[in-house]
């Protein structure tokens, strides 16, 4: 706590946020695009069932709920700045051992010991990087970079989920090998993770305030500290509400976001729209994306005119309402990926805009003198929140076929309608009043 109230944090390196901030942050997206949305795809394309694949990736969540646990780690040992650059090393090490287990007999297995690995290097960089960002900025540039940091972050979803899925699509078609195509892609992006832990070990400042952690001395007395935060967190008025609302407003999405990609790909004879692992790069990965970010941006802007309690009603309109684009997809089965992207387009910015209300909600529940802390335990449960509907959810969709499976989903939006009901939020939170 000392460390992040250092008056400035001047030291060695480049002096420009720009050095760095952008590539840091598109670092943080990749891994995380990778294990959450890539392993999807990837799965799919092996030939995986979507109970199989919707239960195994749903998993790969469980090191964000965690995250909270071992976060004084980074505060224990070593600088921030070291856990960055050992972490990008090892993400990329693990990328590149995805690329070699995918041509073995046991590619599955293997490949999914690997994102776990993945996963855990990554929620444990989410930490330092996050932690180095505000010891390395002052308070005046952290505020002007927040938008930075965003939009690199969006750029790696582009690009992993866009890209990276186009890309092999292509090579599949070029090399006649699924597994081989994937392979060729992991091992590039394994190089490129490799490129930028260099980069960093080079570029990142050496702020006076990320100094080396005390180690074992202090761990008696971090260990009791961390336990009075999560007290104080479960203490908080009306905590049942907060957490039923935290682990439930997602509850369609959750189920929905691991069938979205199986949809798209499945062939129309199994209710599926039968598209090529290219097209769903540009319609689901690039166009929708690229909606869902737009979403977002629209969803702070209104957040930031009237305030989150008059625009919360319309933001869960706008987060619920579009999944009626699915249904009609899986009802229509149409051919025209312009009407797909299209579809897909409407639901994600309609995404974005209802995402933004959670988000300050989170924001509005940390509040209080440990709001780093308490909003860290907050993503624990949007995680959590993630996980496990996913966990049934590709069971639920082999058992119901996809126009029965989105119906439900629809339905499944009354759990999040009832805890938004009961939250309380103060008039004019969020709203940006003029100076």
């Amino acid at each position: 706590m000392t460390q992040a109230a250092a008056p400035h944090p001047a030291g060695d390196g480049p002096t420009s946020p720009w050095a760095w901030v952008p590539s840091l942050y598109f670092a943080q997206g990749i891994p995380y695009v990778v294990v959450m949305t890539l392993s999807v795809t990837l799965y799919k394309t092996l030939g995986l069932s979507n109970t199989d694949l919707a239960l195994y990736t749903s998993w790969l969540y469980l090191p964000w709920v965690i995250k909270p646990l071992w976060s004084p780690l980074a505060e224990l040992f070593g600088t921030k700045r070291q856990w960055v650059v050992a972490l990008q090393f090892l993400i990329g090490a693990a990328l590149a051992g995805v690329a070699l287990t995918l041509p073995t007999p046991h590619a599955v297995q293997a490949s999914l010991a690997v994102f776990w690995l993945m996963a855990f290097a990554s929620a444990s960089h989410d930490i330092a990087a996050d932690g180095f960002y505000l010891l390395a900025l002052p308070q005046r540039q952290q505020a002007a970079f927040v938008g930075v940091r965003s939009t690199a972050y969006r750029l790696a979803n582009i690009g992993g989920q866009g890209g990276l899925v186009y890309a092999a699509g292509a090579l599949a078609e070029h090399t006649g090998s699924v597994a081989q195509a994937w392979s060729l892609v992991f091992g590039g992006v394994g190089a490129l993770f490799a490129a930028l832990a260099l980069w960093h070990a080079v570029s990142l400042p050496k702020p006076v305030a990320d100094v080396r952690g005390p180690g074992r001395r202090a761990a008696r007395g971090l260990v009791a500290e961390f336990f009075a935060v999560f007290g104080s967190f479960f203490r908080k008025p009306g905590i049942a509400v907060i957490l039923g609302f935290l682990l439930l407003y997602r509850f369609p999405e959750a189920q929905l976001l691991k069938l979205a990609t199986p949809f798209l790909l499945d062939p129309v004879d199994k209710g599926g729209l039968g598209l090529s692992t290219q097209a769903v790069g540009i319609a689901y990965g690039t166009v929708g994306l690229t909606a869902l970010t737009l979403g977002g941006l629209l969803g702070g802007w209104v957040i930031s005119r009237v305030g989150l309690k008059r625009a919360l009603w319309p933001l869960v309109a706008a987060m619920h309402v579009p999944n009626l684009a699915f249904l009609a997809l899986a009802l229509a089965q149409p051919a025209s990926l312009w009407v797909i992207s299209g579809a897909l387009a409407v639901e994600q910015f309609g995404y974005g805009l209802g995402f933004t209300a959670y988000l300050m909600y989170m924001i509005l529940v940390a509040e209080g003198a440990q709001k780093t802390a308490h909003y860290a335990i907050c993503t624990g449960f949007m995680a959590l929140g993630m996980m496990v509907p996913g966990l049934w959810s590709g069971w639920l969709q082999d058992q119901l076929g996809y126009v029965p499976f989105f119906g439900w989903v629809l339905l499944a939006t009354v759990p999040s309608v009832v805890m938004t009901a009961l939250i309380r939020v103060p008039e004019d939170f969020g709203r940006k009043t003029d100076a």
